[in-house]
């Protein structure tokens, strides 16, 4: 039995893309990915110079790659011109309650009445003991008067009612005073305790206005947050383009590759067995290759 080998081989061309494509793969493992150019590298530790060339290399052609493709970056809008607006006003507007409270917080203490007595407060005391000393006098006057009629006029029991009258006047001169100064001093007291009250509804007030600044600033923040994740992703994305479009684009070489030899007709070997010719068909082939020449001679 004799040994039959056939090769079927793809067209000459397709050889030379598959080839091609292999070295660029291979030549592609070689080269350190990076994710950005010169000015993010520097040397580690127990790297070797070539190592660190090589990087070196691949960031330049890493910038190289973002310029290229800058006009198909990503990019992330900024902020509207109404979300500056309302960001504006509500920064404006955090803490404007401080100001109230402390008003309140200084109109309190032991002394806090004193701002709320009245300013007229000695004018009316003056005016009322005034009025007081006028009646008195007149009083004093009724006395002598009477003791004159009388015909006591400078003696003893003239003596002993004007010193009952003053000494009772005196008394009820204090009284009066005292009435007066105390009628101010509750007056000044009960507006304390009015103020105080208003500053203890602030001060209850105060835990939801703070709930609201913290609120308010969460808000703002997660909006700030966003808007600065979003930018990071589209800055990671658009790295990571410029990073790996060496191997984008050998993946599309390789699928154009591939679907053009997937039309070809299959490469590969195939080998048969062909048995061996036995005597009279050799005799017959030499007979028939003899006459074949023998004719042609005769020509």
């Amino acid at each position: 039995m004799a040994t039959e080998t056939t090769i079927s081989r793809p067209a000459p061309f397709v050889e030379d893309i598959g080839k091609d494509l292999a070295k660029q793969a291979v030549a592609l493992t070689g080269v350190p990915v990076v994710t950005g150019g010169l000015g993010s590298l520097s040397k580690m530790a127990g790297e070797t110079a070539e190592g660190f060339k090589a990087r070196q290399d691949a960031a330049r052609a890493f910038e190289v790659r973002q310029q290229n493709l800058a006009g198909i970056a990503p990019q992330v809008a900024g902020q509207d011109r109404l979300q500056q607006e309302a960001q504006k006003r509500a920064e404006a507007g955090l803490g404007s309650f401080q100001p109230f409270l402390d008003q309140a917080q200084a109109s309190t203490g032991p002394q806090a009445f004193q701002q709320f007595m009245s300013p007229y407060q000695q004018q009316v005391i003056d005016t009322s003991l005034e009025e007081f000393d006028r009646q008195r006098a007149m009083q004093e006057q009724r006395i002598a008067d009477q003791a004159a009629a009388s015909g006591a006029f400078g003696g003893g029991r003239q003596g002993v009612l004007e010193s009952e009258f003053r000494t009772g006047s005196d008394r009820d001169r204090e009284l009066l005073q005292a009435q007066l100064l105390s009628q101010g001093f509750g007056q000044a007291q009960q507006a304390a305790q009015q103020n105080f009250a208003n500053q203890m509804g602030l001060a209850s007030a105060l835990p939801g206005l703070q709930r609201a600044d913290v609120s308010t600033l969460g808000s703002l923040g997660a909006l700030n947050q966003a808007q600065t994740q979003a930018e990071k992703d589209a800055l990671i994305q658009a790295n990571r383009m410029a990073a790996f479009q060496p191997q984008e684009q050998l993946q599309q070489y390789g699928n154009l590759v591939t679907g053009i030899m997937g039309g070809m007709a299959g490469s590969g070997t195939q080998t048969s067995q062909v048995p061996d010719p036995g005597f009279l068909q050799t005799a017959l082939g030499a007979a028939a290759t003899g006459a074949g020449i023998y004719g042609a001679l005769k020509k």
